[in-house]
């Protein structure tokens, strides 16, 4: 935005991810490595720039907020996809905010929709799903199913739900940059 460079829009991602990239994911695997992993599965499948930067940073949220890990055991939603998409709001167009806004969202409307999606989810994102409302009713379905970038937050929770395995090697953080400095340079181009 105006006055931020893109060296300062990477500096405060690399800041968000030092604080508490190393946080218990739930699911074996830290925040960082979820995030990467995530990514690496975008990149993998052919997703543009503003698809991947979104799903490496889907869960930007939970490194915003001064929460214990185990917020989600205590029964609390932290909205983290609300906090996520307006932070990066200040740097991205909505190609990037609004599919990490809605990933959440894509998780309650696949249980909702899919016939054994809810079964395969681990038991972490099964409490988180309880947390967040549950599967979406019929009428939310149709609703979400009519959002702009519908397709690319169900693309995004899948990639989300892949991305948890544990000892997986895959890229650094740094082999992103491109992606981040591509969507953020199209800051205007979305919005």
């Amino acid at each position: 935005m105006q006055g931020t460079d893109a060296r300062a829009v990477l500096d405060d991602i690399y800041a968000a991810f030092a604080r508490r990239g190393h946080d218990a994911y739930g699911e074996g695997v830290n925040q960082l490595d979820h995030a990467l992993q995530c990514a690496a599965f975008a990149e993998r499948d052919g997703a543009p720039d503003a698809l991947v930067a979104a799903t490496l940073l889907h869960d930007i949220g939970h490194m915003l907020h001064d929460l214990p890990d185990d917020v989600a055991d205590q029964g609390i939603d932290t909205q983290h996809e609300s906090t996520g998409s307006a932070w990066l709001s200040q740097y991205f167009g909505l190609a990037v905010t609004e599919p990490v806004r809605m990933h959440v969202a894509a998780k309650r409307y696949l249980a909702a929709v899919e016939p054994g999606y809810f079964d395969k989810l681990s038991e972490a994102s099964k409490l988180s799903l309880r947390i967040q409302g549950g599967p979406m009713s019929p009428e939310q379905a149709r609703a979400f199913e009519t959002e702009q970038f519908f397709e690319d937050a169900v693309r995004l929770r899948r990639w989300d739900e892949e991305g948890k395995i544990v000892g997986y090697q895959g890229p650094a953080l740094s082999h992103f940059e491109r992606c981040i400095l591509n969507s953020y340079s199209r800051i205007s181009d979305d919005s």
